[in-house]
């Protein structure tokens, strides 16, 4: 599980200026450095993270999603999470970013919420 590669693939939302990233994989740092830059270029209105297949996300996945939170943030843009499972919800209360950072149950839920 730990050597398991992140696969990521981009979908447009239902709505214009929506992405979906969907993640399949891991999110640490040592499946980041395959998708960093081109995540951290993408920038739509609004970036809908699917965590559903993502089993769990280190302290460099969190750091990933943070930054951009931020800079998305300051450029009037949104960062939503989607599906994220017991262990994430976990590393994100622990960490206190579950008052930051929107998670919903489902992709689907989180463009309602838009």
């Amino acid at each position: 599980m730990l050597d398991d590669p992140l696969v990521h693939t981009y979908a447009a939302g239902k709505k214009d200026g929506t992405t979906i990233l969907k993640l399949v994989g891991p999110l640490t740092l040592s499946t980041i450095f395959g998708f960093q830059n081109e995540f951290r270029t993408t920038t739509p209105q609004v970036m809908i993270v699917d965590l559903s297949e993502s089993p769990y996300m280190d302290s460099a996945g969190l750091g990933l999603l943070m930054n951009y939170y931020v800079s998305a943030e300051h450029h009037g843009r949104k960062l939503l999470l989607a599906g994220v499972n017991h262990r994430i919800a976990a590393m994100l209360e622990m960490t206190k970013v579950h008052t930051v950072l929107k998670t919903f149950d489902t992709v689907e839920d989180a463009e309602a919420s838009l």
